[in-house]
């Protein structure tokens, strides 16, 4: 159960956005199975995509060797982010966490991990396995608005986009 089940327990942003609560962002990040993984390494930001599984209050991927892997564990933090939306109630929502990752070396831990129905979407061989573990968990919902309620003129797809001066 949600808090969009309850309208009374949701709690509403000036600009009509939902604060969604830690309890919530865990349940979405439960129901999902990709995300994108948030990093910097030598000053340079990354994004990754990244299939996961939500593991007690923390999340796992499996990477090969490379950047990811080594701006996951030798940064100083990652972020994390997934998002989706609803289109039978029109609303969008994302949640993001923020935190540290190591990488699983404890063999009782890998062996542990290793054995999560978590498996790579790619063929080429992911040994690593992560843990991303949370210091803070924030998401939102709203209300997509409809395309006619913006009162703009529908885009001319037979002209060049042009950008603007």
């Amino acid at each position: 159960m949600t808090s969009a089940d309850h309208p009374e327990t949701r709690h509403w942003l000036p600009d009509g956005m939902e604060d969604l609560g830690v309890a919530e962002c865990w349940n979405l990040l439960r129901h999902e199975e990709v995300g994108r993984l948030a990093v910097s390494i030598a000053d340079h930001p990354d994004i990754f995509p990244i299939n996961y599984l939500v593991d007690g209050e923390s999340i796992v991927f499996r990477t090969a060797a490379g950047t990811k892997l080594a701006a996951s564990v030798l940064g100083k933090g990652v972020a994390f982010e997934i998002d989706g939306y609803d289109a039978i109630a029109g609303d969008a929502w994302s949640v993001v966490v923020k935190g540290y990752a190591r990488e699983i070396e404890h063999m009782l831990e890998y062996f542990d991990a290793d054995d999560l129905p978590l498996f790579p979407w790619h063929a080429s061989v992911k040994p690593n396995i992560v843990r991303l573990t949370p210091e803070l968990i924030s998401g939102r919902r709203f209300h997509v608005i409809e395309k006619a309620t913006l009162d703009m003129p529908p885009p001319d797809h037979d002209k060049p986009y042009m950008p603007p001066d």
